[in-house]
C-alpha cells in the first residue's frame, strides 16, 4: 500500500507515442444482441490506435457517473507507450438495472478479446480500467468469473484490473434501489468484495485522498486491498493520492496506471 504525492508523477515517458498521433475508430456497436434504440445507442465504443500498432497492450476504459450518467471517453492520459485504448459506453439506470450494466461491461470486454487484434492490440494484453462507477464495473467483470464466462471468455485471461476509486462494496445505486442510504454499507453478490480470490489478474486499486474522497471510498478500497492480500493474491497494490478528491483523482492515477502496465509488460 502506497501513499503518493504529486512530486511522484513528475517523470517523463521517454519515447512515448503522442496522443495527437493516434487514429480513432468511433461509435462501434459491441452488443450484436442489442434490442431497442436505447441499447443500440448506448452500447458502443471508440478505439484509439497508435501508429503502426502491433501486439500492443490494450486498455479498456469505463467512464464514471454513478451508473446514472456520464459518457464514454478515451483518456489522453492512457494514450502512452503505444497502448491501444478503448473507451466504452453502456446503458444507465433507470433504463436498466445494475447487473444489466455489469453485463454491458462484460460484453464490451468480450468484444475487445475478439476484435482488438484488428486494431494492433494483443488479446493477451488486455487491461480493464475505469473511474468511479467504471471502477466498480471493472472490479465486477475481473473478479466474478461468471460475467465474462457468459460470453465464452475467461476473466483470468485479463492482463490486469485497474480501478480508479471504484466501489468494492455493493454500488450505491443498487443500495438506493433497495431503499438504503449512501452511507449504509452492503456486501452482497453484486459487490466486488464478495468475489475476492487469489487467482484473478493483477490488480491496481487507486483512491483519492482519504479526507477528500466520497463517503469513505478510500477505507472501502483499503479493505478490498486487505482482503485480497489475506486470501493470498500476490499482485495487488493500493495507492492513495494526497490532495486529490474523487473527481480529479484520475489525473494523478493515469501515470501510475501506465507504470503498472509497463511493469507487467516489461516496457521501459
Amino acid at each position: 500500500m502506497k501513499r503518493l504525492f504529486l512530486l511522484f508523477f513528475c517523470f517523463l515517458f521517454a519515447g512515448a507515442v503522442h496522443a495527437a498521433d493516434y487514429r480513432f475508430e468511433r461509435d462501434i456497436l459491441y452488443r450484436t444482441d442489442a434490442s431497442g434504440d436505447y441499447a443500440r445507442r448506448m452500447c458502443r465504443l471508440d478505439v484509439a490506435c497508435p501508429p503502426d500498432a502491433e501486439d500492443a497492450p490494450v486498455v479498456v476504459w469505463f467512464h464514471g457517473g454513478g451508473l446514472t450518467g456520464g459518457k464514454r471517453a478515451v483518456p489522453e492520459g492512457l494514450m502512452k507507450k503505444g497502448f491501444v485504448v478503448v473507451g466504452v459506453g453502456y446503458r444507465l439506470i433507470p433504463h436498466v438495472g445494475t447487473l444489466d450494466i455489469v453485463d454491458d461491461a462484460a460484453a464490451a470486454v468480450a468484444w475487445v478479446f475478439d476484435h482488438i487484434a484488428d486494431y494492433g492490440g494483443s488479446p493477451s494484453k488486455i487491461y480493464i480500467a475505469g473511474h468511479s462507477a467504471g471502477g466498480y464495473l471493472v472490479n465486477m467483470v475481473g473478479l466474478d468469473r461468471s460475467r465474462l464466462a457468459r460470453y465464452g471468455k475467461d476473466a483470468d485471461s485479463l492482463a490486469g484490473i485497474i480501478s480508479f476509486s471504484g466501489h468494492a462494496i455493493t454500488h450505491f445505486a443498487a443500495r438506493k434501489a433497495l431503499g438504503m442510504s449512501a452511507l449504509q454499507p452492503l456486501v452482497d453478490d453484486t459487490a466486488p468484495l464478495y468475489y475476492v480470490r487469489p487467482d484473478c489478474a493483477p490488480i491496481l486499486i487507486l483512491s483519492g485522498d482519504r479526507e477528500l474522497e466520497m463517503n469513505g471510498r478510500y477505507e472501502e478500497t483499503a479493505y478490498f486491498w486487505r482482503m485480497m492480500r489475506l486470501v493470498g493474491h500476490e499482485d495487488v497494490t493500493l495507492c492513495e493520492f494526497d490532495g486529490y478528491d474523487h473527481g480529479n483523482m484520475p489525473a494523478a492515477g493515469y501515470p501510475v496506471a501506465v507504470r503498472f502496465i509497463c511493469r507487467l509488460e516489461g516496457i521501459e
